[in-house]
Formats: C-alpha cells, structure tokens, sequence
C-alpha cells in the first residue's frame, strides 16, 4: 500500500511540474506572437490612413517573420494542444499573408484580429485553474 501511494504522488508531481512548463511555454508563445500581430495591425492601420506608411515589402516581410516565429512555436504546442486550433491559427496566418500580398489592408486586420483572439483563447482554454479541470 506505501508503494502505490508513492508511486501515486510522483505521477501526481510530474504532471503538475509538466503542466506548469507547457502553461509558461504556452503564455510566452501567445504573448510573443500577439505583440508582434498588433505592432503589424499598427503597420496596418497606418497603411489604411496615409500611404506614408511601411511599403508592401516590409509589411510581407513582417508576416514572413511572424510565420516563420509561428512554424518554430507550433511543433512543440502541437504536443498538447488541439491540432485543430492550432490550424485555426495557420489558416488565419495564411489568410493575412495573401491580402498583404494583395494590398488589402482593411481584410488583413480583421485575420489579424481573429489571429490575435484564438491565440488568446487557446492559452485561456489550455490554462490550469479550477474551471477548466471540473
């Protein structure tokens, strides 16, 4: 009976230090990749308003940057997160990346903002608190 309570509490340990690791890596994923959509919606904007703002390239290059910043995130997340909402995620980048391509901006912001809010809503969905474990 001492055995099993043991063996018990380290399995119970191990999944509440894994839990709070993927939780870190999860928040600094979203939070990394949410600043940098709202400093291209910035980019964005200023390109809507005045066409003194950054030139297609650099707001393509932007995007590439972003993706590639996503590609890296999204194998590891992969492991314990839904595929699904990462393809949500995917999609609304590759969405994003074709209307810059086609200068249109205002369609742009609205893939960036639906960007920004499942990427919220994955680190709200996959966070360790009482609601989510009842």
């Amino acid at each position: 009976m001492k055995k099993e309570t043991i063996i018990c509490i380290i399995i119970v340990i191990v999944i509440i230090v894994a839990n709070v690791i993927t939780q870190k890596y999860t928040k600094d994923s979203v939070e990394t990749l949410s600043n940098r959509l709202e400093a291209l919606k910035t980019d964005l904007m200023d390109n809507i308003d005045s066409k003194e703002g950054k030139s297609n390239k650099e707001i393509i290059d932007e995007i590439d940057t972003i993706r590639e910043n996503w590609d890296s995130r999204h194998d590891k997340l992969a492991y314990y997160i839904e595929h699904n909402e990462l393809e949500k995620v995917d999609n609304n980048l590759t969405a994003l990346d074709s209307l810059a391509e086609t200068e249109e901006y205002a369609e742009a912001i609205k893939e960036l903002d639906e960007s920004i809010f499942v990427l919220k809503h994955i680190q709200e969905k996959y966070a360790f608190n009482l609601k989510n474990i009842f």
